[in-house]
């Protein structure tokens, strides 16, 4: 049977050249890229609740850092790219809300540190956000987050009126 015996070399062969990657994996990266990209897949980026199924924790969960965290000038460039890419059509003017949630009480569906905001632009979100990564660059994507978690800041809506003046709180 020919088909069983080419069946089993080709298995061999793949068993062979299917080795995990190195300790050191950036010192080998040109000798193995597919077996380092393959790795590198495998990690996943780190959130306070997340376990991780299926895979072994063998490397560290990713964390991701905004490059552009409290800068105002790319808060400046996030406000402009806001309007660009209209996302005001659903967050509102100022992230205020609208079909979609605000920014500006500090409560995130899907996690409010930099990294999760960046995930929630780059792969988007069910029933309506859509996936913006690989449509914008990750900078801009990092300008967006630096403006967005920006709008919250300080605030505490359950004690504005309309006009955002602060009220007093009477206990009823």
């Amino acid at each position: 049977m020919p088909g069983i015996k080419s069946l089993i070399a080709a298995l061999a062969l793949c068993t062979a050249g299917c080795t995990a990657p190195p300790a050191d994996a950036a010192a080998t990266q040109g000798q193995q890229p597919g077996i380092v990209a393959v790795a590198e897949s495998l990690r996943f980026v780190a959130h306070p609740d997340y376990i991780s199924a299926g895979f072994p924790q063998t490397r560290p969960a990713l964390t991701l850092r905004n490059p552009h965290a409290n800068n105002p000038a790319a808060i400046q460039v996030g406000a402009k790219l806001f309007i660009a890419y209209n996302c005001m059509d659903c967050h509102g003017a100022d992230g205020s809300g609208s079909m979609a949630p605000t920014f500006q009480d500090n409560r995130w569906h899907f996690g409010g540190t930099d990294g999760e905001v960046f995930e929630s632009i780059y792969q988007g979100r069910p029933e309506g956000m859509p996936a913006w990564g690989g449509r914008i660059a990750d900078d801009q994507i990092w300008m967006l987050v630096a403006y967005v978690r920006s709008l919250g800041v300080g605030k505490d809506p359950s004690t504005e009126n309309f006009t955002g003046k602060t009220v007093e709180r009477s206990g009823h």
